[in-house]
């Protein structure tokens, strides 16, 4: 998919933008052709390949670290265990000597290929306050060299970005170098437990897929090309027999059936309406994204600020994206990547980190990386 360019607007500024547009509503549904693969048939696939981290200062963090792994079959010497206090915020120095040098170690002192780190709930998100970088993706490109992104930088973004951005390849840390780092987080327990039971319980699905764009009239260039990526999914999602509804309304609106994916503006859309958002239901496997700056800025109570991913989870999505701080329009994953290479077998993992551009930046995927349910091999 061609770059959009950069954005030197935040996401933030959108709902500034988007008024006054006529309706516009296109529900389309496609027949499932049988394009859409079997189920994987064994749950334990890949266990090995996953190192997991919990801190040991959390007793969620413990709990949902062992019953991932005793649901997966990790095995106890792929679990990590860190010592930092139980907050979204995390110093530099603290974040290299607490978390990043720990798991480093643990990695060396395997005798496997570790592709997947999964953090639990409890594990901090952010690296250095409000406007900092996450621990996720500095996890995933620690040997990496390349240096992080200050600001909105189109030198840097004309020099570095993710080696498994768009990749037809299945992911082995190896040959590109980094990993791909999940989490298991959520508002409470009982929900990150759902995830994963929601990742050994899904099954490939024709659909539907729901897009809710906005009305193509947007000013903003960087806004409306984004935009556009969502018919463009949309229209991809079909041609692989998938079941579909996009709506490209300036209504914000949910639909009356679980989906199995699902993409929109969030509150991010001038018609926002927060008892859709709250409405939305999940199949076992479901995938989402959100174009919002701050969507996953925390995972506890919060009075105001834009839509979260957290309640995405409690609704029952399997695999969300999000982001700590703004990140701007190139930050976001593509949605006709992330869903192309999810129907094509590809893990949870690997199809977030398939459609996200961005490296050692604000970005934090949550979910079972292991997640594959139209994978047909192991």
């Amino acid at each position: 998919m061609p770059s959009r360019g950069c954005s030197s607007t935040p996401l933030s500024n959108l709902s500034v933008r988007l008024s006054r547009y006529a309706l516009l509503v296109i529900l389309v549904a496609g027949c499932d052709r049988g394009s859409v693969r079997a189920p994987q048939s064994a749950a334990t696939n890949g266990a090995d390949r996953v190192l997991v981290v919990v801190n040991q200062r959390s007793t969620a963090s413990e709990e949902v670290g062992r019953y991932y792994m005793q649901r997966r079959g990790i095995r106890q010497s792929h679990l990590v265990l860190v010592d930092v206090p139980v907050e979204d915020d995390i110093g530099p120095l603290d974040f290299h000597d607490k978390i990043l040098a720990p798991v480093r170690a643990a990695i060396d002192s395997l005798p496997v290929r570790i592709d997947f780190i999964v953090l639990t709930t409890g594990v901090p998100l952010r690296i250095g306050g409000n406007r900092g970088y996450s621990v996720d993706a500095h996890l995933a490109g620690m040997r990496l060299f390349i240096p992080p992104m200050v600001g909105l930088d189109s030198a840097w973004l004309s020099t570095y970005r993710n080696p498994f951005f768009d990749s037809q390849e299945k992911f082995a840390s190896d040959r590109f170098n980094m990993y791909l780092v999940t989490r298991l987080d959520c508002a409470h327990v009982g929900d990150c437990l759902a995830l994963v039971d929601n990742c050994l319980a899904a099954r490939a699905s024709s659909g539907p897929f729901f897009f809710d764009a906005t009305a193509p009239q947007i000013a903003d260039a960087a806004f409306r090309a984004q935009n556009a990526t969502l018919l463009a999914a949309a229209a991809h999602l079909l041609r692989l027999g998938a079941t579909v509804l996009l709506d490209t309304s300036k209504k914000f609106v949910a639909v009356n059936v679980p989906v199995m994916g699902y993409v929109s503006w969030g509150s991010n859309d001038v018609q926002f309406d927060s008892t859709a958002y709250h409405a939305l239901r999940f199949l076992p496997g479901a995938l989402a994204e959100t174009f919002v700056s701050t969507s996953g800025r925390t995972f506890g109570p919060a009075v105001g600020g834009q839509s979260r991913i957290v309640d995405l989870i409690g609704q029952g999505v399997t695999g969300v994206k999000g982001y700590v701080s703004e990140p701007y329009t190139i930050a976001l994953a593509e949605p006709e990547i992330l869903f192309d290479r999810y129907l094509r077998g590809f893990t949870l993992a690997e199809s977030f980190y398939a459609a996200s551009r961005m490296v050692l930046w604000k970005d934090i995927v949550v979910g079972d990386p292991l997640c594959a349910p139209y994978a047909t091999t192991p």
